[in-house]
């Protein structure tokens, strides 16, 4: 690759992780805490500081990322470290500019652009947006800091999904919402379905190319549907022995292990060959090897 194309590939991961941090930081301006609802996060944690104090959500939120980042980069890299700090200085910045009454028409509040009547519609809008914007950023390779870090710590030792680690991390940050005066037990649950939508959202965004799905083709046809799985979609099969009790006669069954956008490719091609093929498929929950994901079973001691 050329330098050019190089310096191009990067300027491209810096202003998506602008864009991705834009979505974020929006969610909590002009959404969530216009309407006094706080989610889960470092961001929710610095909102919570922020009603109890009066300082501003940005200050906490710096601040209290200055210390993680150092975790983060001794971790996971110089080039994580670097990206990150870039998503939380720029997030800072939106989180300051898009908080600011100069910019009080993009808020959620009445007679305002963006203004939502139904009070449940603003945690699932928020969470989505949050969703959307952090899958985005890691996929650059960076994170907003705080608890984001965390999730990506966890997922390079062990096979944990970051929607789960983001859900038991938020449990306790929005829960504390209730210590804050003025703000009742309704806020939380609607924190709680913002951090719902979120951590699902997240998954499905980041994890769902990655979804596999087991086939199971029985056809008379097998060895060419088999050439065909292996030639065309580069994907390994397996001929099973079988015995149809009905009839007691000796069959072979395929079984192919594919990713769940691939499944439509598969179930196309079986038609193809044979109209007549039973297709059975179920999801499959961990699918470890070569051409899926790498086992993780922890941290590796070293070798004296």
């Amino acid at each position: 690759m050329g330098t050019t194309k190089k310096i191009a590939f990067v300027i491209w991961d810096y202003l998506m992780i602008a864009v991705g941090v834009f979505l974020y930081t929006s969610a909590w301006t002009c959404f969530m805490l216009p309407r006094g609802i706080v989610s889960g996060g470092l961001t929710g944690a610095s909102a919570i500081l922020s009603l109890a104090t009066g300082i501003s959500v940005d200050i906490f939120y710096f601040t209290i990322n200055a210390i993680l980042i150092v975790v983060g980069t001794l971790v996971l890299g110089k080039g994580f470290g670097f990206k990150t700090i870039y998503a939380i200085i720029v997030a800072t910045l939106f989180l300051r500019i898009l908080g600011s009454d100069s910019f009080h028409f993009l808020k959620s509040l009445p007679g305002e652009l963006l203004y939502v009547e139904e009070q449940i519609l603003i945690p699932i809008i928020g969470g989505l947006l949050e969703a959307i914007g952090v899958s985005i950023i890691f996929q650059r390779g960076a994170s907003t800091g705080g608890t984001d870090i965390l999730a990506l710590i966890l997922g390079k030792f062990w096979p944990i999904s970051p929607g789960k680690v983001f859900m038991y991390s938020d449990l306790f940050i929005i829960a504390t919402i209730l210590l804050i005066p003025g703000h009742t037990f309704g806020d939380m649950i609607y924190g709680y379905i913002a951090m719902l939508v979120f951590s699902f959202g997240l998954d499905y965004v980041l994890m769902g190319r990655k979804s596999t799905v087991q086939v199971m083709i029985f056809s008379d046809r097998f060895a060419e549907i088999a050439d065909h799985i292996n030639r065309e979609m580069d994907r390994g099969v397996t001929a099973l022995n079988s015995i149809g009790w009905y009839t007691k006669a000796e069959k072979k069954v395929l079984l192919v292990l594919v990713r769940k956008f691939q499944l439509r490719e598969v179930t196309k091609a079986v038609k193809a060959i044979d109209p007549k093929a039973f297709v059975s498929v179920s999801p499959a929950t961990g699918v470890y090897g070569e051409g899926f994901d790498e086992i993780k079973t922890g941290l590796q001691r070293k070798k004296k």
